[in-house]
Order: structure tokens, then sequence, then C-alpha cells
């Protein structure tokens, strides 16, 4: 089908779906017929020297580097497709929340009780969890003296950790991370309650290096737009209906976002 021997795929979204990046790699090496190989980065997107030196071929990466990325360099990679999640709440289409979290047991029961109390975010890179709660105090006026105290946990699985231990009292989750993690561990559901849904924004794409050329990457979506029946189960398990096409263009309100919180806020506040 190619004349590629080998293809590499890199995560750099949360641990808790990883199984399922396998699956995707899986079914794209069986039907492409060449040797695919996934690996998690344990980089920043934006500070990964495979990513940095095109050694990468295709991505599972939040949006917010991808449209980074590509507005420096365009020409190296497009996004091919991104997930169109079951629940209703996304509406059948390819996008996601920032679902704000708390204790179940908090007396927190708005956004605006979050005022002074310790925000814990999983970097400064993500749209969800940094971002997006950053844009969201910017949109309704609130002052950049809203938080008591700022830190940086490293993951969402270890923010959500933190809010159910109480060293943080709210932190902003992937909200399909945050389904996935109920789905995995179920009694988080009575640790956990969602106090504010930011969004919806477009969800975190798959992304395919443009040297590959259009025929295979042709081939590559076309694989990923039609799923196996093994592929297929594996996306029911993950809450997930289908892949659907993205271009760029819906990411530009990422870097939006990322624009106004960069001249609003300085990180950490």
């Amino acid at each position: 089908m190619t004349s590629s021997t080998s293809l590499s795929i890199v995560s750099y979204l949360a641990p808790n779906g990883f199984w399922f990046y396998q699956a995707v790699t899986a079914h794209l090496q069986q039907v492409l017929g060449i040797q695919v190989q996934l690996s998690e980065s344990q980089f920043d997107p934006l500070d990964d020297p495979d990513l940095i030196n095109d050694r990468i071929d295709l991505a599972f990466i939040c949006g917010l580097p991808f449209i980074r990325r590509y507005q420096n360099v365009p020409t190296q990679f497009h996004p091919l497709v991104a997930p169109v999640m079951q629940s209703a709440r996304y509406a059948n289409r390819p996008v996601y929340f920032s679902d704000v979290i708390v204790h179940a047991n908090s007396e927190i029961q708005s956004f605006d009780a979050l005022y002074g109390k310790t925000f814990c975010y999983n970097n400064p890179g993500s749209n969800s969890g940094y971002n997006l709660p950053y844009y969201h105090l910017i949109q309704n006026g609130y002052s950049s003296i809203f938080f008591g105290s700022v830190w940086q946990s490293g993951s969402h699985q270890r923010s959500i950790q933190a809010v159910i231990s109480g060293k943080a009292d709210w932190a902003a989750i992937d909200s399909t991370v945050l389904e996935q993690e109920l789905r995995t561990v179920p009694e988080f559901a009575h640790q956990l309650r969602v106090v504010e849904s930011i969004g919806p924004y477009p969800m975190p794409p798959i992304i395919v290096a443009q040297r590959l050329g259009s025929t295979l990457i042709e081939h590559i979506q076309t694989a990923l737009l039609n799923p196996s029946a093994a592929l297929q189960q594996t996306m029911t398990q993950a809450g997930i209906q289908r892949y659907e096409p993205v271009t760029v263009k819906p990411y530009q309100e990422l870097a939006d976002a990322y624009e106004a919180v960069k001249a609003g806020y300085k990180p950490g506040l």
C-alpha cells in the first residue's frame, strides 16, 4: 500500500487513554500492512525534540499545542481526524469540555464560590486544565487575584487525586479524561462533583506529518474512518462513537483564547 516501512505515533494525552491508542495503533498496522510504533512522550509537545526535529509521523495531541506549533511551522502537521464522543452532551460533534471539579463534600456550589480557593492544574500547556479556566476568568470579568493559590500537578489524573485528597479545592479536567477515569474507578463518582463545564471546544485531534504524502495520509484517514469490528468495540468501551475528519480552522479558537490569557494573566496568578 505504501513505500514506507514503518510509522511512529506519539501520545501527548492523558495516560488513562493509552490503552485505546494502542488499539488504534494495532488497527492501523493491520490495515496499512506496515509496522506502526506507539510511544508515550514524557515531554511537553512543544519541547519534544522528536516533534521539533520532525521525527514523529502521527500524534494524539491536545488542540492547543497543535495550533501553536501549526502557527510556527504550518507545513509540518495537519489535523487528520478527531473523535466524536457517544454522550449526548457532545451533540454528535468532535468537541469536548473543561469540567471544573470539586470534592463531592465541598461547600462550593458555583464557579463564583471558587474565589480564593486552591487551584490545581495539570500543566501550563494544557487547553482544558489551564488555558480554558484562565480564559473563563477573562470572559466573565474576574480579577487575576481570583485564586487563593495555584500549583501544578503534572497530569489530569494527579489533579483529580489532589481534589479527592483535599490538597486542592478545584481543578479543570478534560471531560473525556474525567469520564474515562470514572469508568475505570467508579467510586470517584461519589467523591467528585462538577460545578462548571467550560466549552464546548474542538476535540484533541490526531495530527499527521505532511511529509508522508497525500496517498499515505489518505489511507491512514480512511482506516480511521472505517474501524474494524475489534476497534469499534474498543471505541465503544472508550465512549467514542466515531472518528470525524477535522481541519485547522476550528483550532484557531484555542489560539485566540491562549493569546487572550497570555495578555490578560501571568502564569501562576
